[in-house]
């Protein structure tokens, strides 16, 4: 049983890739018989990030980490700990004020007193005490009755007193500000919870009828043996349990015989071998930064963590910034890092794509690991998405290979292309029972007479009439003036290179991954050609992008978050493109995508980009035409503007130019009046010069959309906080 409470289905789409060095892992020998110097582990976090719950944390640290409180928080706060902040940021006095305010008070209120106690005020003071006493206590004669009335009264004067100047001189501020820390004192331990309120006893699965999982699993979380992966993973599998989907019984037997270690990813992994980033799984948070104390962000957001999951992942999220601006490794190999942590709690599909040697992570990281030309990949990549039908083959590989050529406008489309593709895989398919490798494809859009000659006489003998004239239509249009046919030959021949001679089999020889495998939690990466094929690997992120996005939203079973990662996604936006992607966030779906400069996708289409995405990120470093671009889809809003007036004061009386005089020598300016005018106004919440040059190095400005339509306005964040 799996951690989605189904059985291994994964076939040949997720095997392991095989891992260099010895058996167990252990250095290669070199050559000559000299082993080669092994290199450190890598740290298992960051340096100076607090323990979590990962591999190698005891009983103890893993139920601290368990019963922690993560209240309900705005989109992006950090929920592990947190603590909620008032919306409006309170009245703060200046320190020197409020000292300088409370000792005038104190002054004041000795002054009031002494002139009282001595008789300059007169003796009203003491009519309440005549009036509400007898006379006989007054006048006693007894030590004890006199202290207890007149010494008594004495003392709720000055009390009085007291209290009036301490109010005005705000002691109480003074009080919590600068002598309640220094005398307060450690916090006992918090008790643990009731078992009904302890997520350590799973309270849960005991109301379900499954107490002896239960059981089994909270020895396990006092042993020490579970990580906060593995409480992921078993909660997602008793919610299927409780769907409907996996028996109950099955369940509780594999818990109670295997403990934490139950419900297995199929790779059988029960973490990563290196964490980078904080996590929490059990929020589905990772941190990728915190936000800045700075007027501009809302108070409640100031200082706290800002972190991303799978609800605000699911509208998809831009990142803009140049080069060493940030963004893979401070947004991108975090969030995949996130989403493979995800994939082995059975909660997430993931597919991140980038260059070779870009910095997405090791291999053992990843399930399957595609290295498109290079002789040593062990997976190959499917060009057609695993489909058997023409017409949706055609449409996506249209869009691969001309999707950047359509005309850039929102309403543009690559029909044309889409119907001249799906004139040949049609009839090639129905003859052959697969689809064309790359030289056929290429040979048969090119008109070359041989193979369309073999089409279409194998057509003739199989009284394939229909195909035969999607075969003629398709020969009337060669050659002719504005035929799509000698585009896409072009295209394609940009695959069809040495590089790639062992890549895109159909024969069935080859071990093909393809985005169907969606309906799993699978961890894909997948490295382009980058360096030498810059324009191939455009057509391949086109290609699975496309692919994903027909993917996901094909899907019957939608439970799993299914996710693509786009280190780089220059030329890849295309108007098909932000059609799809707009419509993933129904489908449980979401898209990373980071370009250098909104310049990279076409000027008609970044409008419509900005839209598409809920979550939208520049980084420092941004253009001041990119940041118009943002600073128009962030709007305004109404802020208060304070304009301040200095009116310089005439005197007309010779004792008051005398004054004047006098201030003027000691301040060296002119005796003014000060006038003060508060309305508001309309402005951008962030304009574009102030994205250009107020956004310091490592930060970035965010805005946030989650899946129910809750947002946060853009936020200034410290990536590396």
């Amino acid at each position: 049983m799996t951690s989605d409470g189904t059985h291994d289905a994964r076939g040949t789409h997720a095997r392991p890739v095989p891992r260099p060095g010895g058996p167990g892992g252990a250095p290669a020998a070199a050559p000559g018989g000299a082993r080669l110097v092994s290199v450190p582990p890598r740290p298992v976090r960051a340096p100076g990030a607090a323990p979590d719950a990962g591999a190698g944390a005891g009983g103890e640290s893993f139920l601290g980490w368990l019963r922690t409180p993560r209240p309900q928080a705005a989109p992006g706060v950090w929920r592990f700990g947190h603590a909620p902040r008032p919306e409006q940021e309170p009245e703060v006095i200046p320190t020197r004020q409020l000292l300088s305010g409370a000792v005038i008070a104190f002054l004041v209120g000795w002054l009031v007193w002494s002139l009282l106690n001595n008789g300059y005020l007169g003796s009203w003071w003491i009519v309440p005490l005549e009036l509400f006493t007898p006379d006989s206590w007054r006048n006693s004669r007894s030590q004890v009755v006199n202290l207890f009335v007149w010494d008594g009264y004495t003392l709720l004067v000055v009390l009085a007193i007291m209290i009036g100047v301490g109010r005005v001189g705000r002691w109480d501020e003074v009080w919590r500000r600068f002598v309640a820390p220094r005398l307060k004192r450690p916090q006992p331990a918090a008790p643990p919870p009731p078992p009904e309120a302890d997520p350590a006893e799973w309270p849960k699965l005991r109301a379900g009828g499954a107490g002896a999982a239960a059981d089994r699993l909270a020895a396990d979380a006092r042993a020490g043996l579970m990580r906060d992966i593995d409480v992921a993973r078993i909660a997602r599998a008793w919610r299927s349990v409780r769907s409907g989907n996996s028996p109950l019984a099955v369940f509780t037997d594999a818990v109670v015989r295997e403990g934490a270690a139950a419900c297995p990813h199929p790779s059988g992994d029960r973490d990563l071998p290196a964490r980078a980033a904080r996590h929490d799984l059990a929020t589905s948070q990772v941190r990728l930064g915190t936000t800045v104390d700075d007027p501009r962000n809302p108070y409640a957001y100031r200082g706290t963590g800002l972190a991303l999951g799978p609800e605000l992942i699911g509208t998809s999220l831009l990142a803009v910034g140049p080069a060493g601006s940030g963004k893979t490794g401070t947004v991108v190999w975090p969030l995949a890092e996130a989403l493979c942590l995800q994939a082995l709690a059975g909660r997430a599909a993931v597919v991140v794509v980038g260059a070779a040697g870009a910095g997405l992570g090791p291999g053992d990281d990843y399930d399957v690991v595609v290295r498109v030309g290079h002789p040593d990949s062990v997976y190959d990549l499917d060009l057609y998405g695993g489909t058997t039908d023409p017409d949706e083959a055609a449409a996506v590989l249209a869009e691969a290979l001309v999707g950047d050529l359509v005309d850039p406008h929102p309403g543009a489309d690559s029909r044309r292309s889409t119907t001249v593709l799906a004139q040949l895989l049609g009839p090639f398919h129905t003859v052959n029972g697969r689809f064309p490798s790359v030289p056929e494809l290429r040979a048969l859009l090119d008109g070359v007479p041989g193979p369309f000659g073999e089409l279409r006489k194998a057509l003739q003998e199989a009284g394939q009439e229909p195909m035969l004239r999607e075969l003629d239509a398709r020969e009337r249009q060669l050659g002719h003036p504005g035929d799509p046919g000698a585009i896409l030959a072009d295209r394609i021949a940009l695959l069809d290179r040495p590089a790639f001679a062992a890549f895109f089999d159909t024969s069935g020889q080859s071990t093909p991954f393809s985005l169907r495998a969606l309906d799993h939690p699978v961890r894909v990466r997948i490295d382009l050609p980058e360096r030498g094929h810059a324009d191939a690997s455009r057509i391949l992120a086109r290609l699975v992008l496309a692919q994903f996005t027909a993917s996901a939203a094909a899907r019957e079973d939608r439970s799993l978050f299914a996710c693509l990662v786009l280190d780089d996604a220059t030329g890849t936006v295309t108007p098909e493109a932000v059609r799809r992607v707009q419509r993933l966030r129904s489908a449980n779906a979401g898209v990373v995508m980071t370009l250098r400069t909104l310049d990279d996708a076409p000027r008609p289409l970044r409008t419509p980009l900005l839209g598409a995405v809920g979550c939208r990120m520049a980084l420092s470093g941004l253009t001041p035409w990119d940041g118009q671009d943002f600073a128009d889809v962030w709007g305004k809003e109404w802020t208060e503007a304070r304009d301040v007036t200095d009116r310089q004061i005439i005197a007309e009386e010779p004792l008051g130019k005398v004054v004047h005089a006098l201030r003027r020598v000691i301040t060296g300016r002119a005796p003014t009046a000060r006038a003060v005018t508060v309305r508001q106004v309309e402005r951008e919440r962030w304009s574009a010069s102030e994205l250009a040059h107020a956004v310091p190095p490592g930060h970035a400005v965010l805005s946030l959309t989650d899946v129910r339509g809750e947002h946060a306005p853009p936020l200034l964040v410290d990536l590396r906080g």
